[in-house]
């Protein structure tokens, strides 16, 4: 999870306008409402010290009855263990594998064969061509995906689909229904991906739009906390701010003219240590309400929305900021960070 883009989400954080923050500091009360069926999945990061063996981890997922997984890079354990569990899972092609992968449609298809084919027993769903990518490693990323996609299909594995996992940096435009994509990249990305019926995969912070500007955003806007409506846009009213960014990429899409896309939150998640307002008990609310929550997706697309939670397990040897090792919702020896109830 590259938090290169921060910066750019200031834009974001301003969802509050100061009438507004004055309403929701006015609006006190717990409130999160149950929902019915959703689709949570959760990262599986390895940049840790002591983490459980692949076998172990599976089983971890199991047993609480999560039954989808991201993984960042082909990790050959992983899939091994993966193998017949069907828990459905987005696989990353690392950022530094791009650039050959988009040049050469032999590499796609050796890319292929060597980490899907070669794991029949896994249910891949997506294949995610890069994360957060930035820079010039950005003119990579569709024709990368144009080269996967073609070498699934020539594989008979049409049926996974490919996409890349974005930050909201690469939108802009306030409230949510003037979302647009900020980055000329995107709008050739989402057409591509409204003809081939692929989502386009979506990280999304409230946590980074928080801190970002605690002077215009109250907490319990992003924590999924306020008991009445936030923002008002037209006739959508937003409560919390992870709909807010969810609807905002969904106008973005609808704005580059690919309006039938769907959206995957690739990632999600609240930090419990390392940085402002990172506490066990905001984080176990945040990822509680986000699992409540997204059964009854959001006001531009009510429905389930399938979300992954950054992340299983505190891992101590990530690079950047210090909340960037305190995402996890368990610890190295298995036990839960903080209680976290996935039904």
């Amino acid at each position: 999870m590259s938090k290169q883009g921060v910066a750019s989400m200031l834009a974001l954080a301003l969802l509050l306008g100061a009438s507004m923050l004055v309403l929701a500091l006015l609006l006190g009360a717990f409130a999160a409402t149950p929902t019915g069926v959703h689709a949570i999945g959760v990262c599986y990061g390895v940049n840790g010290d002591n983490l459980p063996s692949a076998s172990d981890v599976v089983q971890l997922y199991q047993s609480n009855g999560i039954n989808q997984m991201r993984i960042y890079f082909p990790d050959t354990n992983a899939l091994n263990a993966l193998s017949g569990s069907n828990i459905g899972v987005i696989m990353d092609v690392p950022n530094s594998d791009l650039s050959s992968l988009a040049s050469d449609p032999s590499a796609a298809a050796t890319w292929v064969q060597s980490n899907v084919q070669a794991f029949p027993g896994v249910n891949f769903k997506y294949i995610a061509v890069g994360n957060e990518v930035s820079g010039g490693d950005t003119n990579s990323i569709l024709p990368a995906m144009q080269n996967v996609n073609s070498a699934l299909a020539n594989a008979g594995l049409g049926n996974i689909k490919v996409s890349t996992a974005v930050q909201s940096g690469v939108t802009q435009g306030f409230p949510p229904s003037q979302g647009s994509f900020s980055q000329g990249y995107m709008g050739p990305i989402a057409q591509y991906l409204q003809s081939t019926g692929a989502p386009l995969l979506c990280n999304v912070y409230p946590y980074f739009s928080y801190t970002g500007n605690e002077a215009q955003t109250d907490l319990s806007y992003a924590l999924f906390t306020s008991p009445g409506t936030v923002v008002q846009d037209g006739g959508n009213a937003y409560q919390n701010l992870f709909d807010a960014l969810v609807d905002t990429f969904v106008s973005a899409l609808e704005n580059a003219g690919a309006g039938n896309v769907g959206v995957v939150v690739s990632e999600s998640g609240w930090p419990s240590a390392g940085g402002d307002a990172a506490t066990p008990g905001n984080a176990q609310t945040y990822n509680q309400n986000l699992i409540n929550h997204v059964g009854q997706g959001t006001p531009k697309r009510p429905g389930s929305i399938e979300t992954y939670i950054f992340a299983m397990f505190n891992e101590d040897q990530k690079p950047g900021a210090e909340t960037e090792r305190h995402f996890g919702l368990f610890n190295p020896d298995k036990s839960p960070a903080y209680p976290i109830n996935f039904s």
